[in-house]
């Protein structure tokens, strides 16, 4: 009976320490997973964290950028309100009736300079020419 105890006390020791061998070997397989998990995590936070100074930094700029657009509008929309207020202080059509000789240089004028600056606006390289003398500057 002795030897039997000593059997079954010797194969529960043997199963205890396989089990805790296994059980070892699978805490250090997790804990190499976590690991890797936990770098890739702080990798993600970290890129996540420059993306959100990036979109303050836009906010900012594009806020700034706003602004100025608003004041520009602003200042459209008084030359607007200007040139409204003297085209009805003008009658053109009575005028074209009365010289038509003097309006009609006049619009061609006011027609070539604002086709130079568009010209001037979208040409980099200065090399389109006046409106001045163009047949087809209307």
């Amino acid at each position: 009976m002795g030897t039997k105890l000593a059997a079954v006390l010797f194969l529960l020791i043997i199963g205890m320490a396989g089990a805790g061998y296994w059980y070892y070997n699978d805490t250090q397989k997790r804990m190499a997973i976590l690991q890797e998990n936990n770098a890739k995590l702080e990798v993600a936070v970290q890129t996540s964290e420059a993306s959100v100074s990036l979109l303050e930094e836009q906010a900012e700029i594009n806020a700034a950028l706003n602004l100025e657009l608003q004041q520009k509008l602003q200042k459209s929309e008084e030359y607007g309100d200007e040139l409204r207020n003297t085209l009805q202080k003008h009658n053109l059509t009575n005028l074209a009736d009365k010289r038509p000789g003097s309006i009609e240089r006049k619009m061609q004028n006011a027609t070539d300079q604002l086709w130079n600056d568009l010209r001037a606006l979208t040409d980099s390289n200065g090399m389109l020419g006046n409106a001045e003398g163009d047949s087809d500057s209307n």
